[in-house]
């Protein structure tokens, strides 16, 4: 089985396939967010390297949120059309378990923390299982930095992500034993990752979805929709 991920939920685009369950070629970009003129060419230089065409593939998988509304968008659209025109099916993987699956051999629990500004983080609460996936403790929430890190168990936590690192000063006040990498490709969500875990809940569970199903989520509002007061 051929599968191929995409990643735009953040800053930086990346996309990788993978044939089975090894991850066989990865395009990591810094777009600095400009995802919709770097993605397609990205896809289709990683297909032609590996000698493959868009209808080799046999599963898409992308990030569905939460993350940078844009970017989002981007890559459920582009996963959208890619299905839409070859009729293969789509797993939709959170952008939080995305970013937990970097560390998926923690024993710990997992944390991933993406800064969401005004002192608020998206984050999730996930632990690996002997199989290597990971099993969500709590669902992925948005919340102020201080109710965050107080509602977590008083347990070891290896946090990650980009919000992490911003507030690594808050967390180490609250779980002083906390491991907290330093490494930015660590803390961004990329496609490899990505597409481990979509493979691994499609063999799992089985659940797919397809160009209409699909939906993105946001876990707020935009500013734009905030300010129309919706």
């Amino acid at each position: 089985m051929i599968t191929l991920a995409i990643e735009c939920a953040t800053k930086a685009a990346s996309a990788a396939l993978l044939v089975g369950e090894e991850v066989t070629g990865e395009v990591y970009l810094d777009a600095g967010g400009h995802h919709s003129g770097v993605v397609l060419p990205a896809l289709e230089s990683l297909l032609a390297l590996a000698g493959l065409t868009i209808k080799n593939v046999d599963l898409f998988a992308c990030t569905t949120g939460p993350g940078s509304f844009t970017g989002v968008r981007i890559g459920i659209a582009t996963v959208k059309g890619l299905a839409l025109a070859t009729g293969r099916p789509i797993v939709g993987v959170s952008t939080l378990e995305a970013l937990a699956m970097n560390i998926n051999f923690s024993k710990r629990l997992i944390c991933p923390l993406l800064d969401a500004r005004k002192n608020r983080v998206y984050a999730g609460l996930y632990r690996s299982g002997e199989d290597g996936l990971l099993r969500s403790v709590v669902a992925d929430y948005l919340g102020d930095l201080e109710t965050v890190l107080k509602s977590l168990p008083r347990e070891e936590i290896d946090f990650i992500g980009e919000g992490a690192l911003r507030y690594r000063d808050n967390i180490r006040a609250e779980f002083p034993t906390a491991n907290i990498s330093k490494f930015a490709k660590i803390n961004n969500p990329n496609a490899a990752s990505l597409g481990i875990a979509a493979v691994g809940r499609y063999k799992r569970d089985g659940v797919v979805e397809n160009a209409l199903s699909l939906q993105p989520t946001y876990l707020r509002l935009s500013e734009a929709e905030q300010k129309k007061g919706l």
